[in-house]
């Protein structure tokens, strides 16, 4: 299943934040191991954005040490609208008597909020005694490290875990069940493409989007069987189980709005998130890892019991395509 920790190696396309147009741009010098994503998520934009400003060719996805390349500038102290909205240009940490925290806003990761307050996601769920990081949402406060945890309304309290919405350890929000039932439905009135049909479909995108067909193949199987239909409790979507948020940043990364109730769109979205992940990994079983856990949770806590059943899993598959 892709998670939303996937995402998290950058912001989905709709972390666009209405400053960001007027916001000037600065030049910064690429040091080792920068990535267009990290750099994307750094300084809350987008990778196309990126790509587009810099006028970079070959995909935009690849940048060396020493690079100079243009980034927003953050926003000043005294930028807020003229119109007297303060959504849009409130700044990302606001503080109180009560202590910091961090109001989460539509396209907020987790590991967005940390990059942005200079702190890690192990530390953010640690002080505010969250077990998966996936588990946010617009208008939760988040308190930065050192302060305890606001406490959270009533009205927020985790549903008690039950076979419908428990999947993986994790227990998902009535919205976020209510989302993947209406898929699920939705999916099963569709006219799809046979197991067969969709495996040639996976084979022409990935040789399209230069990705290792067995390895598209492989995790497609794993992750649905080939099957179109399938909804995972997750609102994990179709034939590559791909999640909303995580879908808004492959449509990013496509350059279009994909619709992941489409065949065609879901595994485009798919296989050009596999191939954001071969860029930005050191090898092949991290780029597995991280299409499952994400890679920023892989490269931190490294790969965890499941996740290494489930690259060895695949490279079984992908030997056999």
């Amino acid at each position: 299943m892709l998670t939303a920790d996937v995402a998290q190696l950058a912001p989905p396309a709709h972390i666009v934040f209405a400053e960001q147009a007027a916001r000037p741009w600065r030049a910064i010098t690429v040091r080792p191991g920068d990535t267009i994503w990290d750099l994307a998520m750094a300084h809350r934009t987008t990778p196309g954005a990126l790509v587009s400003k810099n006028r970079l060719v070959g995909g935009g996805s690849v940048i060396h040490p020493g690079q100079r390349l243009l980034v927003p500038a953050a926003p000043s102290a005294g930028s807020a609208s003229r119109t007297g909205s303060s959504r849009s240009s409130a700044p990302a940490t606001a503080t109180r008597s009560s202590g910091r925290f961090h109001v989460v806003r539509p396209g907020d990761t987790l590991s967005g909020i940390a990059a942005a307050n200079r702190t890690s996601v192990t530390k953010l769920l640690s002080a505010n005694r969250l077990a998966d990081p996936r588990m946010i949402h617009p208008g939760q406060r988040i308190a930065l490290p050192g302060r305890a945890a606001p406490v959270a309304p009533k009205s927020s309290s985790k549903p008690a875990p039950t076979s419908e919405n428990t999947f993986a350890g994790y227990t998902y929000s009535d919205a976020t069940v209510a989302a993947a039932k209406k898929n699920r439905t939705t999916l099963t009135k569709a006219s799809v493409p046979s197991r067969s049909e969709t495996a040639s479909m996976i084979r022409r995108t990935a040789v399209r989007h230069g990705v290792d067909p067995r390895l598209a193949l492989a995790i497609a199987w794993q992750e649905s069987g080939w099957n179109q239909r399938a909804v995972s409790v997750a609102n994990a979507i179709g034939t590559m189980q791909v999640i909303p948020s995580s879908g808004e940043w492959a449509s990013q990364l496509a350059g279009r709005r994909l619709d992941l109730l489409d065949t065609q769109d879901n595994i485009t979205a798919g296989v050009v998130i596999i191939r954001a992940l071969r860029v930005s990994s050191g090898s092949v079983k991290e780029a597995i890892a991280g299409y499952y856990q994400g890679l920023h949770s892989v490269r931190t806590q490294g790969m965890f019991a499941d996740t290494k059943q489930y690259v060895a899993a695949v490279l079984a598959h992908a030997q056999r395509m």
